[in-house]
C-alpha cells in the first residue's frame, strides 16, 4: 500500500479510502467484518457524510467502534456536512450553526471524540466565509476535529474561503475516473475551439497541486453522474479491453487498474472506493501498488473515447 502525509500533522494515510456511503443495507457485524478486511490490506482511511442514509451509515460504524474500541487508533476516519433534506427539499447549508451542530452530530453517531478530517460537501451558494471560520475555529481548538478541506469546489471558491477562514484547507474531493475526465480534458486541449477544451471546473486538478491540496478522487469506476460503472459495460468496449490485457499483465482485477490510472496523477492524490465486499476490497488495494507506465496511462485515456490534439 502507499501512504501519503495528510494535514498538519503530517499524518500517513493510504492512497486508497475506503467510502463508506453504501453500508447502510449492512448489519454491525458485516461492517466490522470489512472494517477488518479493509485494515488488513493495508487501508487505513475511511470516508463517510452525514448524510448517507440520513446518518444511518455513522451511527452503523459507531456501534462497530463502541464494541470493538480497538479499531479506533488504527483508523483515519473523514466525514463531511453541508447537504441537508427537510420534508422532501434537498439544499446546501454552511451556515456557521449548521457546522457546529453537523459536527456534534457527527462525533456523537460515530462514538468518537474526534473527527481526523471533516469536509464541507457540495458547495453553498450562499456560504459566508466568516461563519464558516468560527464554526471550524472552535471545533479545531476544542479538538472535535484535527483536519478541515472541502469537497466539489473550484480554485476561486477555495481562495475565497482561504482568504477568512484560518484553518488550511488540506483536500478537495472531486469527481475523476478513467472515463470522467473533464479535469484532465481541458488541460489537454489548451487554446483549443473544442468541446474538450472548455474549462468547466476552474483547473482544479493543476491548482490544488500548485497548492499542495491533496485531491481525493471519487466514483473512480463510475462514468457519468451516477450513470454506472464502465467496468465490464458494454458502452466502453475498447476501454474494458485495454484494462483486461494491463490487469492480466499485472495478475489483478481491471477494477485495480482502473484505480491505478487516477493514481498515476502526479500530485497529492487518493482514490475513493465505493465496495461493500471485502473480497474486492482486497482486489482494490493491489491498485496502490502498481504504478502505470505513461504509455498505458495515456492508452487507458484514449481507449475511453477521449482525444489528444
Amino acid at each position: 500500500m502507499k501512504y501519503i502525509e495528510f494535514g498538519k500533522n503530517h499524518v500517513n494515510i493510504s492512497s486508497i479510502i475506503l467510502g463508506m456511503m453504501r453500508i447502510s443495507s449492512l448489519s454491525a457485524k458485516e461492517v466490522e467484518r470489512l472494517i477488518d478486511t479493509t485494515l488488513d490490506s493495508g487501508i487505513n482511511a475511511f470516508d463517510l457524510a452525514d448524510c448517507y442514509a440520513d446518518g444511518l451509515c455513522e451511527r452503523i460504524v459507531g456501534k462497530v467502534l463502541a464494541s470493538r474500541p480497538d479499531l479506533r487508533d488504527r483508523m483515519w476516519i473523514q466525514s463531511k456536512c453541508g447537504i441537508r433534506r427537510d420534508n422532501g427539499l434537498k439544499y446546501f447549508d454552511f451556515s456557521g450553526e449548521h457546522i457546529t451542530e453537523a459536527i456534534d452530530g457527527i462525533l456523537t453517531r460515530l462514538n468518537i471524540d474526534h473527527i481526523d478530517s471533516l469536509l464541507l460537501h457540495r458547495p453553498d451558494a450562499l456560504m459566508e466565509p466568516y461563519e464558516i471560520n468560527e464554526a471550524i475555529g472552535a471545533a479545531v481548538s476544542s479538538g472535535k476535529i484535527i483536519d478541515f478541506g472541502v469537497s466539489n469546489m473550484n480554485p476561486m471558491m477555495i481562495e475565497m474561503l482561504s482568504r477568512d477562514v484560518t484553518e488550511r484547507i488540506s483536500v478537495n474531493q472531486i469527481q475523476l475516473s478513467a472515463a470522467f475526465t473533464p479535469s484532465i480534458d481541458a488541460g489537454l486541449h489548451v487554446n483549443m475551439s473544442t468541446d474538450s477544451g472548455i474549462v468547466r471546473d476552474g483547473s482544479i486538478l493543476e491548482y490544488c497541486r500548485f497548492n499542495n491540496i491533496v485531491i481525493q478522487a471519487w466514483s473512480v469506476l463510475h462514468y457519468g453522474f451516477f450513470e454506472g460503472v464502465f467496468i465490464g459495460n458494454p458502452k466502453f468496449p475498447e476501454l474494458n479491453k485495454v484494462l483486461a490485457r494491463i490487469a492480466e499483465e499485472n495478475n489483478v482485477t481491471p477494477e485495480a487498474i482502473a484505480i491505478a490510472w487516477v493514481l498515476r496523477y502526479p500530485g497529492p492524490m487518493q482514490a475513493v472506493i465505493g465496495t461493500t465486499k471485502p473480497v474486492r476490497i482486497e482486489q482494490m488495494a493491489l491498485a496502490a501498488d502498481i504504478e502505470l507506465s505513461r504509455r498505458e496511462w495515456y492508452e487507458i485515456y484514449q481507449a475511453a473515447g477521449n482525444t489528444l490534439p
